[in-house]
């Protein structure tokens, strides 16, 4: 498994593709007699993002961590070490711009982890799928700023920004489009970069900065 780690600000990044059977992933981890009874009757594809999790975790921190969930499926971890925020792709066969399959990839599983503070991440399979219905999450203002020449990236950025400020204010009923607003920005490929956001939902109208990366097969937000 091919790990991709970033640290920002003393957050930890982690992203791994999902590209081994459950029995392999299982295999890797010391707890799988406790995990059994967890994955028994889940399909195969989620297995293999939920033991992608654990593995990615264990790679990040160098042990395993059991991962709890709130109320409402907020994840944390049952020791209180680190805020912990997930993510994944659909676990399908993924394909990348040129639409060839990447048959041994899944998916993608992202995890961000911060001993402080609570943090947000989101990723995203890049698709034309966003743009089918980007009227239903960007706004007229945010709309004037997309860019002609990246219009899918920027459009899936935009998404996946929105998805990521959702998961770090914790709130029912945000509508995106009504409530999350990104500012203007240009996205970049390859290399980590920001942008700026901010919400209308409280009276505080918070600010959030975005960091985000572009991959082959992939977009990323981060919010720490």
């Amino acid at each position: 498994m091919k790990y991709k780690i970033k640290n920002i600000n003393n957050a930890i990044i982690g992203i791994a593709p999902i590209d081994s059977d459950s029995e392999m992933l299982l295999s890797q981890l010391a707890c799988k007699k406790l995990y059994l009874p967890y994955i028994e009757k889940m399909p195969e594809h989620r297995k293999r993002e939920w033991l992608t999790v654990r593995l990615l975790i264990k790679e990040l921190l160098g042990e395993e961590k059991e991962i709890a969930y709130q109320p409402n499926r907020k994840p944390y971890l049952s020791d209180g070490s680190y805020f912990i925020s997930i993510s994944h792709t659909n676990c399908r066969k993924m394909e990348n711009r040129t639409g060839k399959n990447k048959s041994s990839i899944f998916g993608y599983v992202a995890v961000v982890l911060d001993k402080e503070k609570e943090v947000a991440i989101d990723i995203e399979k890049i698709s034309p799928r966003a743009l089918n219905v980007r009227e239903r999450f960007i706004n007229a203002e945010e709309a004037k700023a997309i860019s002609p020449h990246n219009e899918m990236i920027h459009v899936l950025l935009h998404w996946s920004a929105k998805e990521s400020v959702f998961k770090r204010m914790n709130l029912k009923d945000l509508d995106f489009k009504e409530y999350i607003h990104i500012q203007p920005f240009e996205p970049l490929e390859k290399e980590w970069n920001y942008f700026e956001a901010y919400e209308t939902k409280t009276a505080t109208q918070n600010p959030f900065h975005i960091n985000y990366y572009v991959h082959e097969e992939y977009v990323l937000t981060v919010i720490l």
